[in-house]
């Protein structure tokens, strides 16, 4: 496997780390994880804009790292509630980069990707891999998955 498309669910990350460490993901690390001795043809990011400084500078680093970030508006809802989820556009990028690609890699615990990540192995026979909180990622992410990797160690900064 040569070419891989990265595809980082940026909010799931980061509470799911929250949650079950207390600790940051390190997305350097990852990336040399991910990317040795692989071709990066696509390595998307999906964040929320809040516009304050400190994610501006977040996303920076994502940029130097190598992601693309796409960014949504945070939707503030009249009942407290908030709305910022990029489930649709990763899974119509996903979709989209199987027919460039030898794998598909995602860093997320969502289970709403399990039918994306199957249509990918079925229709394209592309292999996936799932990086995400191994307790708190949906088991049926994890059996859709070709190969699932836990975050932990040094995964976490």
């Amino acid at each position: 496997m040569n070419k891989i498309a990265i595809f980082v669910d940026v909010q799931n990350i980061y509470y799911t780390t929250r949650q079950a460490f207390g600790r940051q993901f390190n997305y350097r690390r990852f990336w040399e994880k991910v990317t040795d001795g692989k071709n990066v043809v696509a390595a998307f990011a999906y964040a929320i804009e809040r516009n304050d400084a400190k994610q501006k500078g977040f996303q920076q680093i994502l940029r130097d790292i190598g992601f693309e970030v796409k960014l949504k508006n945070f939707i503030q809802r009249g009942d407290g509630s908030a709305k910022g989820d990029w489930d649709v556009g990763i899974t119509l990028d996903m979709v989209e980069q199987a027919e460039r690609v030898d794998q598909i890699v995602l860093a997320s615990g969502d289970g709403d990707f399990d039918l994306a990540l199957d249509r990918i192995r079925v229709r394209y026979q592309v292999p996936t891999a799932v990086y995400g909180v191994q307790e708190l990622t949906a088991g049926s992410l994890v059996r859709a998955a070709t190969c699932f990797t836990p975050i932990e160690g040094d995964l976490l900064l």
